[in-house]
């Protein structure tokens, strides 16, 4: 609607992959999720923090299947739904305050998108942990850290796919197989998108991608 009535047009959305980097990252958006989730959820069954949910006397079989079948066929459905927020939030809002000089654009665009979902936190229905505000806080620098990588993908492709499918992957791999896999009376404290060692994961993560990833993009 914004681009209609501005009279801005889509050719800026990059719906192509662009050249031999946009086609790199799709091994980086599968696995990504994948490696925070054994990080962070592994820890915290193998130390009980949260309980390891298994279907029969297998405890790795299940997961795995579960995990692969998210990667691939999880992430294909996803790709709708995530193509709606990705058309708005790095689709259109990055590059625009990239374009108006705010500050620091990606830690911006990052807060904006982390206070969108703020509303479902505090009523309850999404990822609300023990202490309501310590939630808060862990998802608001979860979805900040996730936002820095996945910006980055969007602007040094050139392409909003890597986006779209790094938001679908996380989405099915973390919510439809690692958080199913977990429960206990402290699962959204130490796990989930405002658990603490998703958080500390997602901080290594940024601090890692920052200075060894080929998909950083400096911005002025």
């Amino acid at each position: 609607m914004t681009r209609l009535l501005l009279r801005e047009g889509f050719a800026d959305i990059s719906f192509r992959f662009r050249g031999k980097l946009a086609l790199q990252s799709i091994p980086f958006v599968l696995l990504f999720p994948v490696i925070i989730g054994l990080l962070a959820y592994g820890f915290a069954w193998i130390t009980g923090l949260v309980d390891f949910v298994h279907t029969d006397n297998s405890y790795v079989w299940p997961l795995m299947i579960s995990i692969i079948y998210q990667m691939f066929v999880g992430t294909l459905i996803g790709i709708i739904s995530s193509a709606g927020e990705e058309l708005g939030w790095r689709g259109y809002m990055l590059s625009r305050l990239i374009t108006a000089d705010v500050p620091k654009p990606i830690l911006t665009s990052g807060l904006i998108w982390g206070a969108w979902h703020l509303p479902a936190i505090l009523l309850g229905s999404y990822y609300s942990g023990p202490s309501l505000m310590l939630s808060i806080i862990l998802f608001m620098i979860t979805i900040s850290s996730f936002n820095f990588i996945i910006s980055h993908l969007r602007l040094s492709t050139g392409s909003i796919w890597p986006a779209i499918l790094l938001h679908a992957s996380w989405n099915a791999v973390i919510q439809d197989s690692f958080d199913v896999a977990t429960k206990g009376e402290n699962a959204y404290l130490w796990t989930g998108e405002s658990g603490i060692l998703v958080t500390l994961i997602m901080l290594l993560a940024v601090w890692i991608f920052s200075r060894k990833s080929i998909f950083m993009y400096r911005t002025r």
